[in-house]
Order: C-alpha cells, then sequence, then structure tokens
C-alpha cells in the first residue's frame, strides 16, 4: 500500500484528508505537534477507519525528527499541511508565522531530497488573490498583496516551490489554493476542532447555538453584496480533501520537474447572512446574532473559478452549503458544549 506523509494530519483538514486517503487505497502516516489540534482526533480517525493510523508527535522544523520519520518509511508522496494559520495572529506575532510556515516547508522540501521522494501536494490558499478587480478568481488572476503575514507566508511559499522546480530537480508539486472550509465527516466523529475562540464563521455559529458563545457578530453590512455582508466561496472539508487525493494521482502521472497550482472552491460565493440563514433552517434555531462594524483585512468578496480544476484532475464538489452546516451543526451537537 502506499504511503504517504501528512504533515499536520491531526489538523481540521489533514484529518479528513487522511480519511479519503485510506478510502482511495493510500496509507497515511501523520506527523502533527498537537498545537493547535487535539488527540482525540486520533480516535475519531479510529471510529472512522476502523483501525489506528500511524502517527509521530513533533514538530516540522525538527529536521532530526523529520528525517527518522522518513527513514523508516518508504513514502510514495507527502500533503503539507502543518502551518500557523490564524489571520489574526499573525498581525500581532509576524515572526513567529515567518519562521514557523516557512522554515518548515524547507525543512520538509530538504528531507524529501535527501530521502528521494518526489511528490508534494502544499497547503495554499485563497488569501493570495487579495481584493481581486475580477470575479470569480482563476488561477491566471494576479496575486495581490497580502492582507496578513499569515496570508505573505503562503504567497512565500508559493514562490520557493516554483523556484524549487525552475531549479530543475526532479520533484512534483502541486499548490492547492483552498477558499473557505466547513463541514465536518458526516459520520460527527471528526470536525473542526478550534483550540478558545474560534476565527472562523461557522463553528462560532455552531458555538453560539450551543450557548458557548454569548452571540455572532456578523462584521458590518454595508459591502457592495446582496445583503451587504462579505462573501465567501465555503467548500466541504471533504470535497478539498478529495482535491488531495485527485491531485496525488494527477502527479503520479507527471514527469519529474513539475508545478502547478490549483483553486479549490464550489465556485459560488455566499454571504455570511445567508450562511446563518441556512444554519436556522438547518437547526431550526434563531441564532443570536448582531450587525458590527467592519472588521479591518476583511475583503468584501471572493470566490473561485473552478474550471482548471475540474477539466485537469476531474475534481468537482459533491456537498452543497445546507449539507456543509448540517455537518457542522451534526458535529458541534456530538462534541457538546466543550470548547
Amino acid at each position: 500500500m502506499k504511503k504517504i506523509l501528512i504533515t499536520g494530519g491531526a489538523g481540521y483538514i489533514g484529518s479528513h484528508t487522511a480519511v479519503a486517503l485510506v478510502d482511495a487505497g493510500f496509507e497515511p502516516v501523520i506527523i502533527d505537534n498537537f498545537s493547535n489540534s487535539d488527540k482525540s482526533v486520533l480516535s475519531g480517525l479510529k471510529h472512522i477507519l476502523g483501525k489506528d493510523l500511524s502517527y509521530y508527535e513533533g514538530d516540522c522544523n525538527d529536521s532530526t525528527l523529520l528525517n527518522k520519520v522518513f527513514s523508516e518509511n518508504d513514502f510514495q508522496g507527502v500533503i503539507h499541511f502543518a502551518a500557523f494559520k490564524a489571520v489574526g495572529e499573525s498581525t500581532q506575532l509576524p515572526l513567529k508565522y515567518y519562521s514557523n510556515n516557512i522554515d518548515s516547508l524547507l525543512i520538509l522540501l530538504e528531507t524529501m531530497a535527501a530521502h528521494g521522494v518526489k511528490d508534494l501536494v502544499f497547503s495554499s490558499s485563497c488569501t493570495v488573490y487579495g481584493q481581486p478587480d475580477v470575479l470569480p478568481v482563476s488561477e491566471d488572476t494576479p496575486r495581490q498583496e497580502a492582507e496578513s503575514p499569515y496570508g505573505n507566508t503562503k504567497k512565500i511559499c508559493e514562490d520557493i516551490l516554483r523556484d524549487y522546480i525552475k531549479s530543475g530537480v526532479n520533484s512534483r508539486i502541486i499548490s492547492l489554493r483552498y477558499f473557505n472550509p466547513v463541514g465536518a465527516h458526516p459520520s460527527g466523529e471528526i470536525g473542526e476542532l478550534p483550540l478558545g475562540v474560534p476565527n472562523n464563521l461557522v463553528p462560532f455559529i455552531t458555538q453560539t447555538a450551543m450557548g458557548i458563545r454569548e452571540k455572532l457578530t456578523v462584521f458590518g453590512n454595508d459591502y457592495n453584496t446582496a445583503d451587504g455582508s462579505c462573501v465567501r466561496d465555503y467548500i466541504h472539508v471533504m470535497d478539498l480533501a478529495d482535491a488531495h487525493v485527485k491531485a496525488l494521482a494527477y502527479l503520479s502521472q507527471q514527469k519529474d520537474n513539475f508545478y502547478d497550482l490549483f483553486n479549490v472552491g464550489t465556485g459560488n460565493g455566499n454571504t455570511v447572512l445567508e450562511v446563518i440563514q441556512t444554519f436556522e433552517k438547518i437547526s431550526q434555531l434563531a441564532l443570536n446574532y448582531h450587525i458590527g462594524p467592519r472588521r479591518p483585512g476583511d475583503i468584501e468578496k471572493v470566490w473561485a473559478s473552478t474550471e482548471k480544476i475540474q477539466k485537469v484532475l476531474g475534481w468537482k464538489p459533491k456537498y452543497s452549503l445546507e449539507d456543509s452546516i448540517r455537518d457542522s451543526w451534526n458535529w458541534q451537537q456530538k462534541l457538546g458544549e466543550k470548547v
């Protein structure tokens, strides 16, 4: 069975991708330092898969550990999720973000080269587009100046990967630019598990509905959108996980020294208020929310063109926004009032 290393594999997207990999016949191996995830995720994965997954506890900035992991396993490829990702925190602690997110990629690339592992799928972000002039954004849309150090680390990492391939190495690399992951595994065994106050909309909605948060603030209702609230492209995490499996399969068919990038979204935009209304419809609950002032750094609207990924990778989303909200709410109810 072909082994795939998942860095940050106990995180939100990493754990769901582990399930998708097993379903596709791969054997995922997780490395995670649990700085932004919880070991309970491993139990959830066992309940879904009926077996334990191999995992290493540690940091991708630890080259000694990474070399040990690669020495003990014959990997076909790597999916690199491990990164700090809180936009707000990155503006307060930029050096923490630059050192972790960039150094871990450099050390990973060096370790892969030393062990002859060619294939890498890199976790990038639609933040590289900033506030685009034309919508939807395609892979050819010019990248804008990043709104945060977090976003800038994704731009820099993309540039590193492009330059690395230009140097003539034998690697084969795809960067996936995610839009807004939501939802949970339909079983309710794993889902988004923010530590502390959520940075993302949907877990804040479900925690407010559970009474963990007093109320939800909608940051601005005077944008140039259908109802005045910001527009984002919300993609179910299992659709996102499937895109990684498709990317690995595509890489295995390419010649050495290959790089490409793909948007991973639904191709549709929804406003914040539409997401809230969808939650109220599915849960049959009235959500306690109010309109607050705009939040600095928020872009008005962005959603993906998915033409390239559908055509080249044969990937398209299967889940609707309603599916995503239903699965998120199911997961939150299973968690109960834990935070």
